[in-house]
């Protein structure tokens, strides 16, 4: 797979249009077409830009690495702009609501972290609940999950920035495990 296959590849799959993409890295249009057909490479400047939007290592653009990893988008957002209305219940809900306006339906998920075997036991000894409050108060933030139809995103809000990647299979059911995390779906959609 070429460089620009690679660049090609990670900005379909982030849900960027050509455009969208060099307005992010500060590009023009023409620039990333150019990439993408091969016809042009990209400096190293643009090419670290590329890996912060994709949420992807240099590695995987430059290196010889086929397999490409579930890119993760980050946005810089103010919270502030954001008021709730409608379904939203708070800034975090509006905020990913018009992010995603064409979405077929966003579930809020509450998310706790996941214990391991010696966290757990010393949770419980000490007082239990302390690992997961001191993680949900270091973590401030929504999580979602957003059905986009054909696919679903889990999309992270903090007061500074969106963050979102697609999911490898589709969040089905009320609960499931992501990496060193545990999301339960709120009761109620947006």
């Amino acid at each position: 797979m070429t460089l620009g296959e690679k660049i090609a590849a990670a900005r379909k799959q982030a849900g960027l249009s050509q455009a969208e993409l060099a307005e992010k890295i500060f590009v023009s249009r023409q620039a990333v077409s150019k990439w993408e057909n091969d016809r042009g490479l990209p400096d190293i400047e643009n090419i670290k830009a590329l890996s912060g939007v994709f949420g992807v290592s240099l590695d995987y653009l430059v290196g010889m690495s086929e397999h490409t990893p579930a890119p993760v988008v980050i946005e810089p957002i103010d919270i502030t702009q954001y008021q709730k209305s409608g379904k939203a219940r708070d800034k975090y809900d509006a905020a990913v609501r018009g992010k995603y306006p064409n979405a077929q339906i966003i579930y809020p998920l509450i998310r706790r972290k996941k214990l391991g075997r010696w966290e757990s036991i010393i949770d419980f000894i000490v007082q239990p609940g302390i690992f997961q409050t001191a993680d949900a108060l270091s973590n401030i933030r929504g999580c979602y999950v957003v059905d986009m139809g054909s696919h679903h995103l889990l999309v992270n809000v903090s007061k500074s920035s969106i963050e979102s990647r697609e999911l490898p299979n589709k969040f089905v059911g009320r609960k499931k495990i992501i990496g060193e995390s545990i999301f339960v779906k709120a009761p109620y959609t947006l």
